[in-house]
């Protein structure tokens, strides 16, 4: 009993220590890397309300541009996942951080809604290529059974721009518009990202991967009978992150025109479903080293599913804030379990370009934009909040039964 108990406590002390020197090495780096790389993209929904006016946009055309980018955004994701594990890391992480600001820049210029279109379309093309190849980076800092945690904590990064990014657009959009607050991000964002390929190259930490790199030997290849699982878990991430951040996307349209509140109010009240997500995703990445992977991404369907469909429910007030930080919570809390899940049951030359089909769906599955919009336009916000809340339910049950009988 005495040498379990110091066997124990030998244990603890190696994967502190190993969460602790990540923390030493490149992790901050990588968190400050996320937060650049998803500020750009995280200004167009609480900007949205002051583009709709500008352009005079129905819910329908509004949706169309929340699907152009996010329709790229997804489609970038697997040849930008193929091309990490060839060409390496440096040169995709440095156009996931500087691209994404320069067409952010190119967007502040967009005279007319095509345009503005095709630049959100460059926005997502040029974004695709961060995720791929930074998460198999960030987790091969430390130990296997410390994933979840690290890669939790490296969401903070985008959740943190994501929280900011209402506030920010709120206060810089009354002042200089929805177009200067665009230009005025763009500009240190594009000087962050030639800092990160410089920092990046210093310790040759994103060489292009070798061949005959040898496996960790906790680490193996996915056997036949395995990837059953293997689909339905990512099928459950794309769907609740798909289904989640689309709804998100029509929250200020929805605070304006259903509860009745300003335009600097609904971008400001956005923050609240990303500071759910500031705890939720390293605790969704703790808990999944602790009790598995399977229980904590289930736990997310069942979590955003009712919490979408209370949306129809809420008042301008405490109810709202309440419901917002819960979907938050629950988009969040899966993230780093996807990537914890795929990272551990693929073989290391393969985990970017599977990562980078699980990101072509979960960033490009809120290109269902128009199909909400549509349903709102012609049917309003109850029976589109409802379909999504139903969609996202019956999904999540379906990957139970498959998950069925497996926690890691």
């Amino acid at each position: 009993m005495k040498i379990s108990t110091q066997s124990s406590g030998k244990e603890t002390a190696i994967n502190k220590s190993n969460i602790r020197s990540a923390f030493l090495g490149m992790l901050p780096l990588f968190v400050l890397a996320h937060f650049g790389h998803h500020l750009m993209m995280a200004l167009f929904t609480p900007l949205l309300p002051y583009i709709r006016n500008d352009f005079t946009l129905t819910y329908t055309q509004a949706g169309w541009l929340i699907m152009a980018y996010n329709l790229a955004y997804g489609l970038s994701q697997l040849p930008s996942g193929w091309l990490a594990d060839r060409i390496g890391a440096r040169i995709m992480l440095t156009i996931g951080v500087a691209g994404v600001a320069i067409a952010g820049l190119l967007i502040s210029l967009s005279p007319t809604y095509i345009i503005l279109a095709l630049f959100l379309v460059l926005l997502g093309l040029v974004g695709g290529g961060y995720h791929p190849a930074a998460a198999p980076l960030v987790s091969a800092s430390v130990k296997p059974e410390n994933r979840g945690r690290v890669l939790g904590i490296h969401q903070i990064g985008g959740t943190g721009s994501f929280f900011l990014a209402p506030l920010i657009a709120a206060g810089i959009a009354s002042a200089l518009g929805w177009r200067g607050t665009f230009l005025t991000i763009s500009i240190p964002s594009i000087a962050l990202g030639i800092v990160f390929y410089m920092l990046l190259g210093r310790p040759g930490y994103a060489r292009k991967p070798s061949k005959t790199t040898s496996r960790s030997p906790k680490e193996t290849s996915p056997v036949p009978r395995h990837w059953r699982r293997l689909v339905a878990f990512i099928t459950l991430g794309i769907v609740s992150m798909a289904t989640v951040y689309s709804t998100l996307s029509f929250i200020p349209l929805f605070i304006i025109d259903h509860l009745g509140a300003s335009e600097e109010s609904a971008a400001a009240m956005l923050s609240l479903a990303f500071f759910g997500g500031l705890w939720a995703g390293p605790l969704g990445g703790y808990l999944s080293d602790r009790i598995g992977r399977v229980p904590v991404i289930l736990a997310v369907g069942f979590i955003a599913a009712p919490a979408i469909f209370m949306l129809n429910l809420v008042s301008l007030g405490l109810t709202i804030s309440i419901i917002l930080i819960i979907i938050g919570m629950a988009m969040h809390l899966g993230m780093p379990v996807v990537e914890a899940y795929v990272i551990s049951h693929t073989s290391r030359r393969k985990r970017s370009t599977v990562l980078g089909l699980y990101y072509l769906g979960s960033r490009g599955g809120p290109a269902i934009a128009p199909i909400i919009g549509y349903l709102i336009d012609n049917y309003g916000f109850y029976i589109s909040f409802s379909v999504v809340s139903a969609t996202l339910l019956t999904v999540t049950v379906v990957c139970a039964l498959l998950l069925w009988g497996s926690r890691n």
